[in-house]
């Protein structure tokens, strides 16, 4: 049972590095500092875009807009840092119950 919740953590947490550098290589790419039509560059943007972007775009309908910043990435890395700490804190509850 200890493996499945360090599996699942580490989950949380990969996705967590992936929100980051969605974000950030979003805005390299805005700023033209990445340019798309390097076929390596499109690539990791394209994956790092499909993985992310099933978690944002619930959080962007919500957020009203705010003159083109997005700060949904910073709300799901939030959301993401409590799940794994709501997480943890489950693991401890089993372990005390002896269910673990």
């Amino acid at each position: 049972m200890a493996a499945l919740f360090w599996l699942i953590d580490e989950i949380l947490r990969l996705y967590f590095w992936a929100v980051i550098l969605a974000a950030i290589m979003s805005n390299l790419i805005a700023f033209q500092v990445l340019d798309t039509r390097n076929r390596l560059v499109w690539t990791i943007a394209d994956f790092l875009t499909r993985i992310t972007e099933p978690a944002l775009r619930p959080i962007r309908s919500v957020l009203p807009y705010l003159g083109g910043i997005d700060i949904s990435p910073i709300i799901l890395i939030l959301l993401l840092q409590a799940l794994r700490m709501l997480l943890g804190e489950f693991e401890v509850w089993l372990w005390r119950q002896g269910l673990i």
